[in-house]
């Protein structure tokens, strides 16, 4: 396996995971320069996932119809202007809209990014390169909030896009070099009545969830966007069953490995984005941590996610992706459920080991379940695979967040106080067990369901050997 090319795409996909939850530590020294209220200001937080969840759908139409390397270059280059953008914005409608474009160029990175590993890296080394691959989505996030903290602090949040712009242009420079040509594909119209029911779908839903809770909105304005979202998901499966290439393929479920999982990525994925979300908030409210403070225990958790590397390939080809992910699932529920037990009197190192040990079984799971998704996929289907995975990751993270929002605000409501310790505590537990779920499906898989690809079958072969010449 060339190792230049899952680095130069993890590299690229880092800064944008980053950048989803960097400026969250830097909002109220945005909002004061651009003479908003922070709350106000988490509205350019919620444009840059609403143009994520937007434009996926289309990335493999695109990808196939122009080519996944020259849009992933593409990609990269939209992102670096809306960063620059980003850091020259001096009014409110400025930087969100500046936003905007960048989860236009983010949009296409993560689905197009994966689509062209998957069509430059044998099967037998899928395994290897998705825990690279992998590594970005959960670093990403847990890094932003320290980096963001440090830049605002010391120097000025300007500095938080503008870094963007080196790493951007040498990643455009080095995936010019280094990444093979991927082959168009023969594409059909594009689906515009499907790309517009996506569209709506998954802006609607990210939005809804995401504004859920705000002060800024009143509730039934996310209730009812949600509703329109999940109106339109239903249209557009009307419309795919009657359509004769749907933007969004529906077919590629009949899979059996790819719908376990997304249906078991998505549960566990869940608890992926609400942990981001309520960490931060109990060291800092039921803690009182300052934000460097507990950005910096959080980090501890991107240290673990990175971990997973240098075991994850073994674990699979010893086990076989069935019993590593229902492994690693139990683990990483585990995991969450012991942050509910956290009080400030917990020994920092103690939390800090647990952090650790959750990204570690957290990693492990999504290089698995990733694999696992585009074990048995044909290339004729790989762009439409790796489009849906990634919307249903936005849509499953925004659910996340706003899963934890609601159990937080329906504990202190019912409690009649304000948030308190043991609301935190019961969040993590219910995450915990959503999270848990995720093993249903994978139940329900052979044993030796992509065992080409996580190795399990060359070791199973080669331990029968020595005993079938005996």
């Amino acid at each position: 396996m060339n190792r230049m090319i899952p680095l130069i795409l993890a590299v690229s996909l880092f800064m944008e995971h980053m950048d989803s939850t960097v400026i969250s530590t830097a909002l109220p020294t945005i909002a004061t320069d651009l003479s908003v209220s922070p709350i106000t200001l988490k509205l350019a937080l919620t444009s840059y996932m609403v143009a994520l969840a937007m434009f996926i759908p289309i990335s493999g139409w695109m990808s196939d119809r122009f080519g996944a390397k020259k849009i992933f270059r593409l990609a990269i280059l939209v992102f670096v202007i809306g960063s620059i953008l980003c850091a020259i914005s001096g009014s409110l409608v400025q930087f969100v809209l500046s936003r905007f474009l960048q989860g236009m160029g983010g949009a296409m990175m993560t689905p197009v990014g994966r689509l062209v590993l998957l069509r430059t890296t044998q099967r037998s080394d899928l395994v290897s390169a998705m825990a690279l691959l992998t590594i970005p989505a959960l670093v990403g996030p847990l890094t932003g909030p320290p980096i963001g903290g440090f830049i605002t602090t010391y120097f000025s949040w300007h500095w938080i896009f503008l870094i963007n712009v080196p790493i951007g242009l040498a990643g455009i420079y080095l995936s010019g070099v280094y990444l093979p040509e991927v082959p168009t594909v023969a594409t059909a119209r594009l689906d515009w009545a499907g790309f517009a029911l996506t569209s709506i779908a998954a802006a609607g839903i990210v939005f809804g969830l995401s504004v859920i809770g705000l002060p800024a909105l009143p509730p039934a304005v996310g209730i009812t966007t949600t509703a329109v979202g999940f109106a339109a998901c239903i249209l557009y499966m009307w419309h795919a069953r009657r359509h004769p290439h749907p933007i969004l393929n529906l077919k590629i479920f009949n899979d059996r490995a790819f719908r376990a999982s997304t249906t078991g990525g998505t549960l566990f994925r869940i608890a992926t984005g609400a942990i981001p979300f309520l960490m931060p908030l109990m060291l800092q409210l039921g803690f009182g941590l300052n934000p460097f403070q507990s950005g910096l225990i959080t980090f501890s958790g991107a240290i673990g996610a990175l971990s997973a590397k240098f075991v994850a390939r073994r674990m699979f080809a010893l086990t076989g992706f069935k019993m590593a992910l229902i492994f690693t699932s139990i683990l990483g529920a585990a995991s969450a459920a012991a942050n509910g037990f956290f009080t400030p009197d917990t020994p920092h190192i103690v939390i800090i080991g647990t952090l650790l040990a959750a990204g570690l079984f957290r990693s492990m799971f999504f290089t698995g379940v990733n694999a696992l998704g585009y074990s048995e996929i044909s290339d004729e289907h790989a762009s439409q695979a790796t489009s849906m995975a990634s919307a249903l990751q936005q849509i499953s993270l925004a659910l996340g967040v706003a899963f934890a929002a609601f159990i937080l605000e329906a504990s202190s409501t019912l409690s009649g106080t304000h948030l308190e310790l043991a609301d935190f505590h019961l969040a993590f537990f219910i995450v915990a067990a959503v999270s848990l779920f995720s093993i249903v499906p994978i139940l329900k898989l052979d044993p030796l369901t992509g065992a080409d690809v996580s190795g399990h079958r060359r070791r199973l072969v080669a331990k029968q050997q020595p005993e079938a010449g005996e």
